[in-house]
């Protein structure tokens, strides 16, 4: 038998839940709709960090 190897990539989830948590976190600590946008974006340049500094090249 041929093993077959795994080839679709979650790599967009890291994004994703950056991009929810830290405007989920923007909301609640301020309240203001501004500061929910600009906690998204640095939430998702956080998970994008991550994502290629400590999990890009690892095995499964």
């Amino acid at each position: 038998m041929i093993k077959q190897e795994n080839s679709k990539s979650f790599d967009w989830v890291y994004s994703i839940l950056g991009l929810f948590f830290g405007g989920f976190t923007g909301a609640v600590i301020s309240g203001s709709f501004g500061w929910t946008i600009l906690s998204a974006i640095i939430g998702y340049l956080i998970a994008v960090w991550f994502l290629y500094t400590l999990v890009k090249g690892r095995k499964y």
